[in-house]
């Protein structure tokens, strides 16, 4: 059987880094090379995660408004074969009804952030997402297919969390994964849904003037990183045909519980 990812990363054209001068690398570089190796393997393998482990270690290494555009166009671009693939398993049924009511949604949660306390709302975040975990590890599952609007449901509280605190991705993990569809699905579905989300971003950080020449360059400098690592984590997931995946997901979101607690501050920087 013809692999279709294999295919449509063969294709994918190199990115020419010859026009501009190598990067001087420092300690900060070292650690934004060191979280998107594993930032790219994790999203490769589940679907979801990337922001979880990169924006953390980025944002300490270098600020927010450069981690946030580079990882998005980093994540958008390298993605592409890895959401074409996806479109032989994706439920559209389900993942466009969440995904437009996390794009409208996600201004509220932005909204809050800017308005609301700051202590408050992470702890609240925390609270939710680890009872999400909780209920997923409890082995409770919905019966029945993911419908169109409980969909809506869950995209709007994703886009919410996610302007929030950028952790948009636990609710929609909890929903698809609490259902009968096999991992493939579950997988094809995050590919298709970030990739839908992330259209809202590109317009917001471009209306937002955070695309910079400094983007750029962190850009070119991980891209590589980045292809290589998420090539490797779709290469695990289809050889284990994805039989550790819910406790694989079960740790990322857990690694969401704790970055997103106020409490570790110190220790991401």
């Amino acid at each position: 059987m013809v692999d279709a990812e294999a295919i449509i990363w063969h294709d994918l054209p190199v990115i020419d880094t010859t026009c501009r001068p190598p990067m001087p690398l420092d300690s900060a570089h070292l650690v934004a090379i060191a979280a998107t190796f594993v930032a790219a393997f994790v999203r490769g393998f589940t679907g979801f995660g990337s922001a979880l482990i990169f924006m953390p270690l980025a944002s300490a290494a270098f600020s927010p408004q450069l981690a946030a555009p580079v990882l998005l166009i980093t994540d958008f671009i390298l993605g592409i074969p890895l959401v074409v693939a996806a479109f032989r398993e994706v439920r559209w049924r389900t993942v466009l009804p969440a995904a437009i009511a996390a794009i409208l949604t996600t201004p509220l949660g932005a909204h809050a952030l800017a308005h609301g306390d700051p202590l408050i709302l992470r702890w609240a975040i925390s609270a939710i997402v680890l009872a999400l975990l909780i209920l997923l590890m409890s082995g409770w599952r919905y019966p029945g297919e993911p419908q169109p609007l409980p969909s809506l449901g869950v995209g709007a509280a994703a886009g919410f969390l996610g302007g929030i605190g950028q952790v948009s991705g636990p609710p929609v993990v909890a929903y698809w994964i609490g259902g009968p569809d096999k991992t493939t699905v579950i997988r094809a579905n995050l590919f298709c849904f970030f990739a839908v989300i992330s259209l809202s971003s590109f317009a917001a950080y471009l209306w937002n003037g955070l695309y910079s020449s400094e983007v750029i360059d962190l850009f070119l400098l991980l891209a590589p990183v980045y292809a290589i690592a998420l090539g490797i984590g779709a290469l695990v997931f289809r050889r284990t045909a994805g039989a550790a995946y819910r406790p694989f997901a079960y740790a990322v979101i857990a690694l969401a519980v704790l970055t997103s607690m106020p409490v570790f501050d110190g220790l991401l920087g």
